[in-house]
């Protein structure tokens, strides 16, 4: 009985390898890839968020950083949408699609 565990445990070890490889690996490269280093837009909206928490919420360019930062968002997401490097990043650029349209949606 000793044998069937250890078959079971690697063959489950070995599909969660494959699927971390399918959903992490980059297809070009085939570096794992999880996280990089932010581009323009997303650092776009990072210093817009950072500044809009800082400013007076009732100043009228407060209301221009939300928009701009918004629209970086959006632009990142989209992007990683259409040409993320790996299945993560795809699904991460379209779960922030969603959240901001859920928010859309919800603040109307």
């Amino acid at each position: 009985m000793e044998g069937v565990g250890s078959t079971v445990g690697s063959t489950v070890g070995s599909a969660v390898r494959t699927a971390g490889n399918w959903l992490f690996r980059d297809r070009s490269t085939g570096r794992l890839v999880v996280a990089q280093r932010p581009n323009l837009p997303l650092l776009t909206w990072f210093a817009c968020a950072v500044i809009g928490r800082l400013a007076h919420p009732s100043r009228p360019w407060a209301r221009a950083l939300d928009v701009v930062g918004t629209g970086a968002l959006v632009l990142w997401a989209g992007d990683e949408v259409l040409r993320g490097v790996n299945p993560w990043r795809r699904a991460l650029g379209a779960a922030v699609l969603v959240a901001l349209l859920i928010g859309w949606l919800v603040g109307r």
